[in-house]
């Protein structure tokens, strides 16, 4: 590959390319060839204070928050048109950083980051960022305005995707941002700072520092921060939740998940079960959205579980780079080891592996795992429990409808889910009652971006895309009018 696109050695901040202000580098390492493959300069706190003091200055004296969102909307549609023409370099980074299956990646690193500015753009230029109200003789003006320095902080499953997410609406908004991409998939958010800066962003508007954990939160903890979008781990989502609270910072988490898939009886299982293993095989299970938990119907039970060890044992495993591989490798060795290490606890409290259950055994570099498929789960085990974030399906069974949603929302989480029956009402009436933040109804997803994303309970705080995004990046002011 070319070394421009993964040899880097500059942070991007207050509008042009910076060295670091120290000599550490990160290494990006392939997941399917265990090679070194690229670097980054490695941020220290000092280089996250330069980030934070130029989206500041842009945000408190630069052209941004004032311009008429209609010019705002003018740079996110041009951000657009340049990111439709980068989608090439964006998959191919991603094959490299993070595994993923070139096959995948128009799905999830770049089917949706051009549309996501062509949306934010058009909801900019429509939005109603201020209205008057009138009770009786008393009038008010309510405006919405930007929150102030957004920082950015995303994972490596989908790296520019879930920066996108964040960065358009913040954006639109008016707000300064400085994103920190994720430390095994860094290369690719500077695709994604390039385009914004050829759109014409002002200067400081957009600032980009890779780093690890500990800048991370100095940047959480940055008293020039105002908002803090964050998609990533649970855990990591309440630390950032407990730094926030000295500030009353604002905040948006999207979490993990353990989300549930509702097959009732008269759903064709033939259909249903080959679509099921497929969508939680993406990006090798590494989806805080993957329906991880497949609800079946006892009396059908034995046949979905075979359907399901057949589709499961037919995907191809194999060199992300290969356009017929649908599973690469999992993104880093101690992934491949959590995997593993919850296979075994699985089989340990009584589970059985239906497919898969190990690594490939053509495929001796990598950090791969087959697709599992694990049956006779009870959904008090870990594995039912605890988001995995690999190839692995835990399957359920159950006794009624109301045993399959008790089921269902019997977890810490809540993020997404699914359900599929022959009836469409039925399918839907079932839809309704699950606590989760988003319901696919026989395949079928809600209409991203256009509506929100986000989840119930330990799956999150806020909602990303729709109207809502754009909302999560404003505040609110009343002004008494004469």
């Amino acid at each position: 590959m070319d070394e421009r696109l993964t040899q880097r050695r500059h942070f991007f901040i207050g509008g042009g390319w910076v060295p670091p202000s120290g000599d550490g580098r990160l290494g990006v390492v392939s997941p399917s060839t265990e090679e070194r493959i690229g670097e980054v300069p490695l941020a220290e706190d000092a280089d996250i204070d330069r980030a934070v003091a130029a989206a500041r200055a842009a945000f408190d004296e630069g052209p941004w928050p004032g311009m008429a969102p209609a010019e705002r909307a003018g740079v996110l549609s041009r951000a657009a048109t340049l990111l439709r023409k980068r989608e090439g370099e964006i998959a191919a980074v991603t094959v490299e950083e993070m595994g993923c299956a070139i096959s995948q990646a128009p799905r999830a690193q770049t089917g949706m980051v051009a549309g996501l500015f062509d949306y934010y753009a058009s909801l900019a230029a429509s939005h109603p960022f201020e209205r008057e109200v009138t009770a009786g003789e008393r009038r008010g003006l309510v405006t919405e305005v930007p929150v102030g320095v957004a920082a950015v902080i995303v994972p490596w499953n989908a790296p520019v995707t879930l920066a996108a997410w964040k960065a358009a609406p913040a954006l639109a908004a008016g707000c300064s941002i400085v994103i920190k991409p994720p430390p095994e998939a860094p290369l690719s958010g500077y695709l994604l700072a390039e385009a914004l800066a050829e759109a014409g962003v002002p200067d400081g508007v957009v600032n980009l520092v890779p780093g690890g954990r500990e800048v991370g939160e100095h940047l959480v903890r940055h008293p020039g921060t105002d908002k803090i979008a964050f998609t990533g781990s649970t855990a990591a989502g309440k630390r950032i939740m407990a730094l926030c609270a000295d500030r009353v910072k604002r905040l948006s988490l999207e979490l993990g998940g353990k989300s549930a898939a509702v097959v009732l009886d008269d759903a064709d299982l033939a259909v249903t079960l080959p679509a099921i293993v497929g969508g939680a095989m993406h990006l090798s299970g590494q989806v805080c959205g993957a329906h991880t938990r497949v609800l079946l119907p006892r009396r059908r039970y034995a046949e979905a579980v075979e359907i399901a060890a057949a589709t499961a044992a037919s995907i191809p495993v194999g060199d992300p780079h290969d356009p017929a591989t649908v599973v690469g490798p999992l993104v880093a060795e101690r992934q491949r080891t959590r995997v593993e290490g919850y296979i075994a606890l699985a089989t340990g409290a009584g589970a059985r592996i239906a497919a898969g259950g190990g690594r490939p055994a053509d495929l001796p570099r990598g950090w791969y795992v087959e697709p599992t498929i694990l049956a006779d789960v009870d959904n008090g085990m870990r594995v039912a429990r605890e988001e995995i974030f690999g190839p692995v399906l835990c399957l359920i069974p159950y006794d009624s409808d109301d045993e399959a949603v008790r089921i269902a929302n019997d977890s810490p989480f809540g993020l997404s889910g699914a359900v599929w029956s022959g009836d469409t009402a039925r399918a839907l009436a079932t839809a309704r009652r699950l606590r989760t933040g988003s319901v696919a109804v026989n395949g079928v997803y809600p209409p991203f971006p256009h509506v929100p994303f986000g989840g119930f309970k330990e799956s999150g705080l806020g909602r990303e895309l729709g109207p809502e995004g754009l909302a999560s990046f404003l505040e609110l002011r009343s002004i008494g009018l004469p």
